[in-house]
């Protein structure tokens, strides 16, 4: 039996009423690496000031790691330094890294110490420890906002998905396999995944039957339209087999693209200091993320003149806030590759939901005021 054929076959209308938009209080569990990067902690904040409309169950730990890229970077360094001994491998990915080796040469940066780069400990963290350090993250978010969410906080996979016929079992899978069966085609568990897949997808491998009963939102990638390049995104790259899953499986999702749609939530110093800074504790935390950002190092940034950070993960917090926020529209699932490219083969595949865009001003004035009301 092939990991497609395990699961339940859903009808068309199935995936039409899953895939509607929400309205309403919604159940809904977030999954996040919320350590790897600053983004997270911003999406946590905006859901747990949102439980008017957010009926939230549980937060997931996902595992993370840099360890990937930081392999490539160092072999696009020696391919940079003798090009004429390069494999065709290693100069491709001096053609994508090109860019972060001049900026970590301009700025000094010798990418053989990993202190330099590494300040807070991003890159060389295994899936494992960058689990375990978004579960602390989490604890934190919660603990600067004044809530106690820690009986509601589950640690997941310590591993990427390694083949389909063998589930990590974590905390986090076991609970959304419950929570899940609890629910129904009429009232949907809405699962936020902003990070690797791995807990997520262990659980539809537990339990092939949820994907009756739940609705994941994902954020990673390129639009599906895009299928001449790869999509070097790290939420998809890194559990590629979780990715492949996520979409061969039927699961009713809603993709919601970085590239393009997500990229347009940009954020910059001024508004920080504006409207994120003075906002109590949360606010303090959330400003000194921005101006302590640990990829800065990495990737050989310095300084914020002109310059602006991506809040990625807010988009999957406003499509459930408030679909007209993300406009989207139903499509087929397309194949994802190994090296990270849709593919359409033969006939249509079951139904998705894709955005095309975003209101980004929308969005910001809703997470603004609501961290000014938590602080009065």
């Amino acid at each position: 039996m092939t990991h497609q054929q395990r699961f339940p076959k859903l009808s068309a209308a199935h995936y039409r009423h899953l895939l509607r938009p929400p309205r309403g209080r919604v159940r809904c569990v977030i999954d996040t690496d919320a350590r790897n990067e600053i983004d997270d902690q911003f999406a946590l904040a905006w859901a747990l000031l949102s439980q008017d409309v957010l009926d939230i169950e549980a937060i997931y730990a996902a595992p993370y790691s840099f360890q990937r890229r930081w392999r490539e970077l160092q072999a696009a360094a020696r391919a940079k330094a003798n090009p004429g001994g390069a494999s065709a491998a290693e100069l491709a990915l001096l053609a994508a890294y090109g860019g972060q080796l001049d900026r970590l040469e301009r700025a000094g940066t010798d990418i053989s110490d990993r202190a330099q780069i590494d300040p807070q400990g991003i890159t060389m963290v295994s899936p494992g420890e960058g689990m375990e350090l978004s579960y602390r993250e989490i604890l934190l978010v919660c603990e600067k906002l004044g809530m106690d969410f820690r009986e509601r906080v589950f640690r997941g996979s310590p591993r990427y998905l390694e083949r389909y016929d063998a589930p990590v079992e974590s905390e986090a899978a076991r609970h959304l396999v419950a929570a899940a069966r609890t629910a129904s085609a009429d009232a949907p568990l809405y699962v936020l995944a902003i990070g690797a897949t791995s807990n997520v997808t262990s659980a539809l491998l537990m339990a092939p039957e949820i994907i009756n009963n739940i609705v994941v939102l994902w954020t990673a990638g390129y639009p599906t339209t895009v299928t001449d390049i790869a999509q070097p995104s790290f939420n998809m790259e890194q559990d590629i087999l979780s990715s492949q899953l996520l979409f061969d499986s039927g699961v009713p999702l809603v993709y919601l693209p970085g590239f393009h749609v997500g990229a347009q939530l940009s954020l910059s110093l001024p508004e920080m200091e504006a409207w994120v800074k003075d906002a109590g504790a949360i606010g303090e935390y959330l400003y000194w993320l921005y101006t302590h950002n640990p990829h800065y190092a990495f990737q050989g940034l310095s300084g914020h003149f002109g310059r602006t950070w991506i809040i990625w993960d807010l988009i999957n917090i406003a499509w459930l806030l408030e679909p007209a926020w993300v406009p989207s529209f139903l499509t087929d699932a397309p194949y994802l590759s190994a090296d990270c490219k849709w593919q359409r083969r033969g006939n249509p595949r079951h139904i998705m939901r894709e955005a095309l865009d975003i209101n980004r001003d929308a969005i910001y004035r809703d997470f603004f005021a609501k961290l000014a009301a938590a602080a009065s």
